[in-house]
């Protein structure tokens, strides 16, 4: 085989390889593809979680920060705790608030509403596993905060899930604790 003929080969190969590596990278997602995703208002989203492919995109969108609320994924290294350090390396403000399922707290809706308060600007995405601690934050955020109907946050926090009696009793916790009326359920 002449020198020729072997350098073309082995050209050939390696542009056969690294098409076969760029189809096997999963493609950029947008951000309405994320499980559940609601954007409320031009600088304010909430969704279920993220997968790696929905950064870059998010970004496009000119997301800044990514706000996660509920517990990190348990066991080995994963796509999950490791997204953190992929939204940072994009440049977007990750942060997060565990907030237990079974008993959320008025203090760790006043943390995340600190947060936003501090860059009110800054556009962001409110996230958990289902989107379903995500809008009731958000449903609370935007009545107290960004002074949305009721009417309408909650038919958005009811397109999404009708929260079990934990979720509504923080709701109308945090609602009372601001002088507002109280939820009723759908």
């Amino acid at each position: 085989m002449s020198a020729k003929l072997f350098s073309t080969m082995l050209i050939v190969l390696s542009s056969l390889a690294a098409i076969d590596r760029a189809s096997s990278i999963e493609p950029a997602a947008p951000a309405s593809s994320i499980i559940n995703f609601r954007e409320y208002t031009p600088t304010f989203a909430s969704s279920g979680q993220l997968a790696a492919h929905h950064l870059e995109p998010l970004r496009q969108q000119g997301f800044e920060r990514i706000v996660y609320i509920a517990y990190r994924a348990q066991g080995g290294a994963s796509e999950t705790l490791s997204i953190d350090r992929q939204a940072t390396d994009l440049g977007l403000s990750y942060v997060h608030i565990p907030v237990p399922w079974q008993s959320p707290t008025l203090r760790d809706y006043q943390t995340f509403a600190a947060i936003m308060r501090s860059q009110p600007t800054m556009k962001t995405l409110l996230h958990c596993q289902m989107n379903y601690r995500a809008s009731a934050f958000s449903f609370l955020y935007r009545v107290l905060e960004l002074d949305t109907p009721v009417p309408t946050a909650a038919a958005d926090l009811y397109q999404i899930w009708s929260p079990n009696s934990t979720w509504m009793t923080f709701i109308n916790s945090v609602l009372l604790t601001n002088n507002r009326p109280i939820l009723d359920a759908p």
